[in-house]
């Protein structure tokens, strides 16, 4: 199955609850939350405190992608406030085989985040020990940006190695995903595709998401 996780970093914050709901009644399966610090990536958006305001009225999983420094300071404040997935980045973290186990001692499933330019061999030890994989498909950092094409030969490639390494990890990828590429990554091996702008810039948001959602599915028949 192909699940479709739309990001609240492009949504509108005066109608965020709004926007959330019509994304569920559209059939997104993960909400996703772009976690920034402002030393990591050169942006700040929102903590565990929005996350916990959001679980409360929010019935499908929350995946936080925490692009922050010292991440093991946070991360047990972002399950206790909900976080069903916790993603890191493999650039930023040296002993991320203990921030993992971390992750999965406290209950959520635990993710390794790869940026564009990074090489997908550092991955190799790192998928024996995580529950999904998230590929970078742009520079994190920002929402709308433009997807780099390369990514889908990286996406293949990361497919690849997880189903010779550890089949169960399952491969998200984020950044730049739309109408007229959503069906390419999928097809290419993605798991979960993460939707930003390409959801919350529509007029009507549960109409687009179910759009998106319905290519999804239509795949699955093939």
């Amino acid at each position: 199955m192909k699940l479709l996780a739309p990001s609240i970093l492009s949504a509108d914050f005066y109608r965020l609850g709004e926007q959330i709901s019509a994304c569920i009644r559209g059939g997104a399966d993960i909400l996703h939350f772009d976690v920034m610090d402002g030393h990591f990536v050169p942006n700040i958006t929102f903590g565990p405190v929005v996350l916990e305001s959001i679980k409360k009225h929010c019935s499908i999983p929350l995946d936080a992608h925490l692009m922050i420094e010292n991440v093991d300071k946070y991360i047990p404040d972002f399950v206790k406030a909900g976080a069903d997935m916790i993603s890191i980045h493999i650039e930023n973290n040296y002993h991320i085989h203990r921030s993992l186990e971390l992750i999965k001692s406290l209950g959520a499933k635990a993710g390794v985040v790869i940026n564009p330019a990074t090489s997908l061999k550092l991955l190799e030890e790192v998928l024996h020990y995580v529950d999904f994989v998230l590929l970078m498909s742009v520079n994190p950092g920002f929402g709308g940006q433009k997807f780099i094409p390369r990514s889908i030969e990286r996406l293949r490639m990361l497919k690849a190695m997880v189903l010779e390494i550890n089949p169960k990890v399952l491969v998200e990828i984020d950044g730049g995903i739309k109408e007229d590429n959503i069906r390419q990554v999928a097809e290419a091996g993605a798991d979960i595709i993460v939707v930003g702008s390409a959801i919350f810039s529509s007029e009507d948001v549960e109409a687009q998401t179910r759009k998106l959602k319905n290519i999804l599915i239509s795949l699955e028949a093939l």
